[in-house]
């Protein structure tokens, strides 16, 4: 496995508990209990992936987590007690890949790593896509409509990704969330609604595009003409 993981956690005690967990699957764990030594590390160590706390000592996370995404594309997962939507939302729009709210699930912490470092080495059979008014360039992570460029978050583009590479496919609720969660929720795929309505708001506008179509109780797929 080998993978370099930083932790960046305050609280001595989640910090020795993830690194002995961590090394005990394979993985190789630098940790900090602040935002800039993390900082340092970060840029001197260049790890696969970044777990990172909101709460540290001498900077708010958020501030660690636009630093790192202005400088890599590394995938960063939020472990934090911040547990309003709001919170969330923030984080996942400043470039999170996931977020985790304590008290966490080591599986479940486990399965999101997985998934991001998967994501993270596939290997993209195309680099642009374009359909009608829709242009897509997974490289870049640019999505743009009538050119004019769309934000999403990291897990918005994840899903468009995989809707799009089984276009005229129907997707699952299952399949989507094993491929982007690592893992089935138990909310009855309401967040995976709600991420969706996102997309769809987003990459349809006022024209009248229908790119994504529900296949009611089953799942999802992207039109195909």
């Amino acid at each position: 496995m080998n993978e370099k993981i930083l932790i960046i956690e305050d609280d001595k005690v989640i910090l020795k508990f993830l690194t002995l967990a961590l090394k005990t699957h394979g993985y190789t764990v630098i940790g900090s209990e602040n935002g800039l030594t993390g900082l340092n590390l970060f840029m001197n160590q260049n790890p696969d992936l970044v777990l990172l706390d909101l709460g540290l000592p001498d900077l708010d996370g958020m501030l660690v987590l636009k630093e790192i995404r202005n400088q890599k594309s590394t995938p960063i997962i939020i472990i934090s007690a911040r547990g309003r939507e709001q919170d969330k939302v923030n984080a996942l729009d400043q470039g999170a890949n996931d977020y985790v709210t304590k008290p966490f699930n080591l599986g479940e912490v486990l399965a999101r790593i997985r998934v991001s470092l998967r994501n993270q080495k596939e290997v993209k059979e195309s680099s642009i896509f374009e359909f009608e008014n829709l242009i897509v360039d997974f490289d870049k992570y640019l999505v743009k409509l009538d050119h004019e460029e769309i934000h999403l978050t990291p897990i918005e583009f994840k899903l468009l990704e995989l809707l799009i590479k089984n276009q005229g496919k129907v997707l699952t609720h299952a399949f989507l969330q094993d491929h982007v969660w690592g893992y089935q929720t138990v909310d009855e795929y309401q967040s995976l609604r709600v991420f969706m309505a996102s997309i769809r708001r987003k990459i349809e506008g006022n024209q009248g595009n229908r790119f994504i179509i529900t296949e009611i109780g089953v799942g999802y797929r992207f039109r195909d003409m």
